[in-house]
């Protein structure tokens, strides 16, 4: 079985009979603080829930998530990590002809080709950083079902401005148009309120959220997501699409344990803001094109061959980005980590051949 995403940790120990924990991962987004204190200390203390089912209707997750967001609990749906999301909304929307960006993550075409929904692509350049430009209006048409966007985007870590994002979401009204908007990365974002979507959840019917805790706040493996959604007859849909207690209990009480733990999300932001910087710069110092990211990962290119492998036969795995649309294989992703980590990548970059 090909593997499209990284995090593939297991593989690479195999290869090196090596201990999975001994890999050193970069090539995923993960908080690298781990758990939150508090999410750890609500798992321990109430393990004996993972016994029974969980509520299918995640009310208090739910109820947790109106307050955050202010919103209305109508409007907000949970889910088994953002990817079953994804494939629901394709599944329950049956999009004849969607609009993605190139690159950008693999599951949204994944998704829509599996409901047999035509493509098209819209083309970051290189040229112009991969920004989503103004152009993009251009191709927002009546025959669209449905305009997919990541921001910030993976891989590049780009973020669009709000008022473009404004002006896609009123010509997606007037066109009839479902624009999905993955700000699964905008908890990163400090001055996150200047670029989310979240307020026009609750003002058009045209608009649908995607969020996370898997990057955030390094629960990838409870899997739990959820979606702020501005058609409620969509919301109700979606919901009738999942399997039965789709999210656990034990994710359900994490979720709100981690949305009150305030002082993990000031430290995060933090240190992430102080190691992208320490990062770009090494990574610039030693001769690789580093993209602006506003994310907890860097996008850049690579003058050296194989970069990955090289790394790999150390233990250590980056995203290699040549199987991205519109990308050659020069281009790699790397999680913002811990500063000892952070410092042992560059040291072993130092060491690459060229």
């Amino acid at each position: 079985m090909a593997l499209i995403h990284g995090g593939d940790i297991f593989t690479l120990a195999e290869k090196l009979n090596k201990k999975d924990t001994e890999i050193m991962d970069f090539s995923v987004n993960i908080n690298p603080l781990g758990l939150s204190p508090k999410v750890r200390k609500a798992l321990i203390e109430h393990i004996d829930l993972a016994v029974a089912y969980p509520d299918p209707l995640c009310r208090k997750l739910i109820a947790a998530l109106s307050q955050q967001h202010q919103m209305d609990k109508e409007h907000i749906l949970c889910g088994n990590g953002a990817a079953d999301l994804i494939f629901r909304l394709a599944y329950v929307c049956q999009p004849k002809h969607a609009l993605i960006l190139a690159p950008t993550f693999a599951e949204y075409e994944l998704a829509l080709s599996q409901v047999g929904c035509e493509i098209s692509y819209y083309n970051l350049k290189e040229e112009t950083d991969y920004k989503v430009e103004e152009d993009l209006l251009e191709l927002l048409t009546p025959d669209l079902d449905m305009i997919w966007i990541c921001n910030p985007n993976n891989p590049t870590g780009q973020l669009t401005p709000k008022s473009l994002m404004l002006r896609l979401l009123r010509k997606c009204e007037a066109h009839n148009i479902q624009m999905i908007v993955d700000e699964c990365f905008m908890d990163f974002i400090e001055e996150d309120s200047a670029y989310s979507m979240i307020e026009e959840v609750g003002k058009s019917k045209h608009i649908t959220i995607l969020k996370a805790f898997t990057k955030f706040y390094g629960m990838a493996g409870l899997r739990l997501g959820y979606a702020l959604i501005g058609d409620k007859v969509l919301k109700d849909a979606l919901q009738k699409a999942a399997q039965p207690w789709a999210v656990s209990s034990l994710a359900q009480l994490a979720g709100v344990a981690a949305l009150e733990d305030i002082a993990y999300k000031e430290e995060t932001l933090s240190m992430i803001k102080a190691q992208r910087t320490y990062l770009k710069e090494a990574l610039k110092r030693l001769g690789f094109r580093v993209y602006a990211s506003y994310a907890d990962y860097l996008f850049f290119k690579s003058p050296i061959p194989d970069l990955h492998k090289q790394l790999a036969n150390e233990g250590i795995l980056i995203r290699h980005c040549g199987n991205y649309r519109g990308l050659s294989a020069q281009y790699y992703r790397i999680g913002i980590k811990t500063p000892q980590m952070n410092t042992f990548l560059i040291q072993a970059l130092e060491k690459c051949e060229r």
